[in-house]
């Protein structure tokens, strides 16, 4: 069980990580241009009802001080109150968690659906024509943009074929996951690939090495070497650039969510930047950073649990 109290000082390590974080988020998003109060107004306000919405949310506080209070609320589990929508950002932040976490989990489950049979036929199959016909498609993943790959798939499966709805979230399970299909599988193409590439490669090389050559010799079918001995060493190094790109998609949730109108945190993160909600982009924004940070550490978990070697 040494091998896992990384477990219990990494939490501390990452402390100072959300710390970084926070201030970078609160002092880019007052250099935003414009005004809060302004913005909820209108162009007509008055110069009183300006200064009685700034002080009511206290900005015309220095910005320190106001830093300060962010954190007051931080360590009482709060994150203030939205200009916008005039209710807690924890509590509108927890009714839009549900889509941006389906949408993040519907396109991993579906990321590695893709990847991993591909990788599989490439590795086996290297230098012939399978292997680069997975490696130009994953560079061609690579490359689409991903709010033009979300464009095409609406155009040619919602718009032409009308298998699939252009926007909105439903209201059952099923419906959810029917309407998470086109979000799920824009972000999935494009996470797939990279994974495809990495996974193929940690593929190619345990092939070739002395624990697979060992279990030919032993009169092993290639087939079982290649499942019981090869994908599993094959998945250290992608567990942790999953991690990564995990992070990275629950980021780019917020372009996908927009181009397909889901009521999720990306699509809140937009509207509050727009609309100089302070208190709602800081609140979003360490919801990201917190998610993203705890993956990692769920990676670095996973990962020394596949591989007994690996020490952290």
């Amino acid at each position: 069980m040494h091998r896992y109290r990384f477990v219990l000082y990494r939490p501390l390590q990452l402390l100072p990580v959300l710390f970084g974080i926070s201030i970078i988020t609160f002092v880019l998003v007052r250099l935003i241009p414009g005004d809060p109060a302004r913005v909820l107004l209108g162009t007509r306000a008055t110069p009183t009802a300006l200064a009685r919405i700034r002080e009511q949310y206290g900005l015309d506080e220095p910005i320190w001080l106001q830093y300060v209070y962010f954190i007051e609320n931080l360590a009482r589990g709060e994150m203030g109150k939205s200009i916008l929508y005039k209710i807690d950002v924890l509590r509108l932040i927890a009714t839009r968690i549900e889509p941006t976490l389906m949408l993040v989990l519907t396109s991993v489950v579906l990321s590695i659906l893709i990847a991993l049979p591909m990788s599989a036929i490439a590795a086996r199959r290297q230098g012939r024509l399978p292997d680069h016909a997975v490696r130009v498609i994953s560079t061609m993943g690579i490359g689409f943009p991903p709010f033009w790959l979300a464009l095409m798939l609406i155009i040619f499966f919602s718009v032409q074929l009308d298998l699939f709805p252009v926007s909105g979230y439903g209201d059952t399970f099923v419906d959810k996951l029917w309407h998470l299909a086109l979000p799920s599988l824009t972000i999935a193409l494009s996470l797939s690939a990279v994974i495809t590439r990495s996974l193929r490669a940690a593929m190619i090389q345990s092939l070739r090495s002395d624990i697979a050559t060992a279990a030919r010799a032993r009169g092993m079918p290639e087939r079982i070497v290649f499942w019981r001995h090869v994908l599993p060493n094959s998945l250290v190094p992608t567990i942790n650039l999953l991690a990564v790109n995990i992070g990275w998609l629950i980021g780019g949730s917020v372009v996908i969510e927009t181009v397909f109108a889901l009521p999720g945190m990306g699509q809140l993160l937009v509207r509050a930047i727009f609309s100089r909600d302070y208190m709602v982009v800081q609140g979003v924004a360490m919801v990201f950073a917190c998610a993203t940070v705890l993956v990692n550490f769920l990676a670095d978990v996973v990962t020394v649990t596949v591989d007994p070697r690996v020490k952290l």
